[in-house]
């Protein structure tokens, strides 16, 4: 994780200032998200990578012991039989370093902020009509 409390400028800095054991499972959960939803936006995000494509989909960020997943309250709500085997709370899951990263349980989850993003963005411009 990012220790200085400084931005990274992007998600290859993000990944190459973390701790060596943690760039493995970053550049993985990178590439799940990235495979998923090849037109969404990288960005940096509350000192975290994130991706964005109608509205944010997700985040991710390292830490000692595990990867943070960040797919909001909704990607939460809607995956709770899924992810009860994780260490979870209302915006978040915590994926443990010491077991291979479920990717396809992660692309699941940004197909479905995609889907959601992409039916907020629909309804927002049907408005604006």
């Amino acid at each position: 994780m990012n220790k200085s409390k400084v931005a990274p400028p992007t998600v290859d800095a993000y990944i190459a200032a973390s701790d060596s054991h943690l760039q493995k499972p970053l550049k993985q959960i990178r590439e799940a998200i990235k495979s998923t939803a090849p037109d969404a936006e990288e960005v940096i995000s509350y000192l975290m990578p994130a991706y964005k494509q109608n509205g944010m989909l997700v985040f991710f960020a390292g830490y000692k012991n595990h990867i943070g997943f960040y797919p909001t309250a909704s990607g939460i709500e809607n995956f709770k039989n899924v992810i009860a085997k994780y260490k979870w709370s209302k915006g978040a899951i915590q994926f443990p370093l010491d077991k291979p990263l479920p990717i396809n349980l992660i692309k699941k989850i940004v197909k479905y902020k995609l889907k959601e993003n992409e039916g907020k963005a629909a309804l927002v411009k049907s408005i604006k009509k």
